[in-house]
């Protein structure tokens, strides 16, 4: 096993939640235990992590927990060491452009969590300066690599739905409140200043999701909502959510066969869940439809499709659930996050530029940027076409 070359990342925001646990426990450290990146030519890309954040005692106790040598606390320095190959953001969405700006302005590749930005301009900027700096640059899209959208994707390439339909979404789950017992995601989350909420934080999702399993998104109608309006903090204090902590979009989208498609999907922090995992994604088509969550996905073709009938004096006997077929994956699908670090991390090397690069990323932006204003306005928008 030869390693080519070794790649040194500066990962900002990992002692933050996601920044943690998907991008450093269960991506970058099980690339670098497992000798590197597979290139085409049997040579390893191996990869080594710099650990930055704020808090010096978080930084240095996690480096300790994982045998990761370097780490600092000083992220100018990181960007501007002649050393570092790649810089990685999933620190707050406020100071995201500042970060991917300064570094790509020094040379260096991007990875990076979503939204890009906080405004639909700074989100463009940040693709014209790739553009400019002809860095490889990546956005987080990682759900389209998981199992279930895997699955749900190939079913849509084989021509199981026949005439594509519609699309449904459910995500989310009670966040407390964090008077009682401690919430399970940050308080900036709920404060608009600090760039929380669920639209600016979810559609960024959804628009890559709907163009990767359906086509282009074309136009937007959402309802937003603040459902809890006090929340407690991190040191037990409470204070005003100022941000959405609901959002209910329907999106009209156009196959690339020009076929238009109806998308709703319902994002909550502030709901029970009632289904078989976080979020699940129901589409239906002439020839047949199929349920994909994170990882499980279950089809229904039209041959086997029941004939029910509507008849609420008796009791419901059929058992729907039961007659839908589990779609298998016929392939190891790794962990969605480690999978996409693997492809641009190639990229990176190849000196080719990643399929979800800062553009696309631009497009996440606008659709949550006209998310909060159908809301506002009460009213549905079109999503215009970006070009740099």
């Amino acid at each position: 096993m030869t390693t080519t070359r070794t790649l040194r990342i500066a990962m900002n925001g990992v002692t933050g939640r996601m920044g943690y646990r998907q991008h450093l426990v269960r991506s970058i450290l099980p690339i670098r235990d497992q000798g590197g990146v597979e290139l085409p030519d049997g040579t390893r890309l191996q990869v080594e992590p710099v650990l930055v954040g704020r808090n010096e005692s978080k930084v240095r106790e996690l480096a300790a927990r994982h045998d990761v040598e370097h780490w600092t606390t000083d992220l100018d320095g990181a960007i501007a060491d002649p050393s570092t190959d790649v810089v990685f953001d999933a620190s707050m969405t406020s100071l995201r452009a500042k970060t991917l700006t300064k570094a790509m302005q020094a040379g260096k590749h991007v990875y990076t969590e979503k939204p890009t930005a906080e405004t639909l301009a700074e989100a463009i900027e940040l693709a014209r300066l790739r553009d400019e700096t002809g860095v490889t640059a990546g956005v987080v899209h990682d759900k389209l690599y998981l199992p279930g959208l895997v699955k749900l994707r190939r079913l849509v390439d084989e021509g199981f739905f026949g005439r594509i339909l519609s699309l449904r979404g459910e995500f989310g789950y009670w966040v407390f409140e964090g008077e009682h017992q401690a919430a399970q995601r940050p308080s900036w989350n709920y404060r608009a200043q600090d760039g929380g909420g669920m639209t600016t934080d979810m559609f960024c999702h959804w628009n890559y999701v709907l163009e990767g399993i359906l086509g282009t998104v074309k136009t937007v109608s959402a309802q937003t909502a603040t459902h809890i309006p006090t929340r407690w903090d991190e040191s037990g204090d409470a204070y005003d959510a100022t941000a959405d902590d609901a959002a209910y979009g329907i999106f009209g989208i156009e196959t690339p066969g020009g076929d238009p498609v109806v998308a709703q999907i319902n994002s909550s922090w502030a709901v029970r869940v009632y289904r078989d995992e976080l979020v699940e994604f129901q589409v239906d088509g002439t020839h047949g439809s199929a349920v994909a969550g994170l990882r499980k996905c279950v089809a229904q073709q039209r041959a086997h499709t029941p004939k029910p009938v509507w008849n609420p004096d008796l009791p419901v006997t059929e058992p729907f659930r039961d007659q839908w077929l589990e779609v298998p994956a016929n392939a190891d699908l790794d962990n969605g996050f480690k999978l996409q670090w693997e492809e641009f991390l190639r990229d990176v090397h190849a000196g080719h530029p990643h399929r979800f690069d800062l553009l696309s990323a631009a497009r996440g932006v606008q659709l949550a940027e006209l998310g909060l204003r159908s809301s506002a306005e009460g009213r549905r928008l079109d999503v215009p076409e970006i070009s740099l």
